[in-house]
């Protein structure tokens, strides 16, 4: 099986950028992910109690090994201000061989790079 198919993205989004700092940051040291990159202010709309909002918030990417997807989010939902954090996961399906790996060890407790 390519390594490809290990290796998941997770997509969260969070109110503040110091709150997705903060989730990225924890995810990693907890060795649930290898990495996670914050972005934006972004713009997201949604229906919530029954109202279209509009809110700015950060996304955060993270990278992770598939068979730590369970544990990350149930991390993410610990760690999230939300009462229903967004958590959506897509299998990779390529990338460079390297990196991949990389991410495998790196949600093992394997050195850094």
């Amino acid at each position: 099986m390519p390594q490809s198919a290990n290796t998941v993205r997770v997509e969260t989004t969070v109110d503040s950028r110091d709150g997705a700092e903060r989730v990225a940051r924890s995810v990693v040291e907890h060795r649930l992910a290898a990495c996670a990159q914050v972005s934006g202010p972004i713009t997201s709309f949604y229906r919530w109690e029954d109202r279209i909002q509009a809110d700015e918030e950060w996304m955060v990417v993270i990278k992770t090994a598939a068979d730590r997807l369970d544990d990350l989010t149930a991390h993410i939902n610990g760690v999230h201000p939300y009462d229903v954090p967004e958590v959506v996961a897509v299998s990779v399906t390529g990338g460079g061989s390297s990196y991949l790996e990389w991410v495998r060890e790196e949600t093992r407790g394997g050195t850094s790079a």
